[in-house]
C-alpha cells in the first residue's frame, strides 16, 4: 500500500469536537478500504493567509496514512461533498514521518517561552541623520524643492 499524508481544513464555526468526529469519519472510509491511519495530529485553529470561502481562520488536521489509492480517493470524494471541509490536500510520500510534526513540535518551543521577546531585537535607537554619514544627492534635490515652497 501507498503512504500519504494528508491535512485537512474545517470550517472555524464547528466545534473541536466536530473536528474530531470528522476524522473519525474519514478514519473510518479508509479503514473500510484496508487502509489504516497511523497518526493524527489536531492543530487547532489558525488564521488563514487569505480568505478561503469567507473564512479567515480554519481547524488543520493532520493524518498520516497507508492505504490503497481507492481508499484516498473515496475520502477525497466525501470531503468534497462535505460543507465543513473547506480545504484538503493529500502528498504522496516515502516515508512516513515517525513522532511528532514540525507543527506539534514548534507548538511545544512556542509554550516554553525559550525565545527571547520578539520586540527586544537588539539593534538600539535609530541614529540620527547627520550621524548616518553623508548624503545621497537625491536627497539635496528634494530639500531644495520643499524650501521652495
Amino acid at each position: 500500500m501507498a503512504l500519504y499524508e494528508h491535512i485537512y481544513l474545517a470550517r472555524q464555526d464547528i466545534s473541536a469536537q466536530q473536528v474530531e468526529a470528522l476524522t473519525a469519519q474519514f478514519k473510518a472510509v479508509i479503514e473500510s478500504f484496508g487502509g489504516k491511519v497511523e497518526k493524527v495530529e489536531y492543530w487547532g485553529v489558525k488564521s488563514l493567509a487569505y480568505r478561503i470561502k469567507k473564512n479567515r481562520k480554519a481547524h488543520f488536521s493532520f493524518l498520516n496514512i497507508d492505504a490503497p489509492p481507492a481508499a484516498l480517493t473515496e475520502m477525497e470524494r466525501q470531503m468534497g461533498i462535505n460543507e465543513d471541509i473547506i480545504r484538503f490536500m493529500t502528498i504522496r510520500v516515502e516515508a512516513l514521518e515517525q513522532g511528532q510534526s514540525v507543527m506539534m513540535r514548534k507548538r511545544d518551543d512556542d509554550d516554553r517561552g525559550d525565545r527571547p521577546d520578539r520586540g527586544d531585537r537588539g539593534r538600539g535607537p535609530r541614529p540620527e541623520r547627520s550621524d548616518r554619514g553623508p548624503r545621497r544627492p537625491r536627497d539635496d534635490a528634494m530639500a531644495n524643492e520643499e524650501a521652495s515652497f
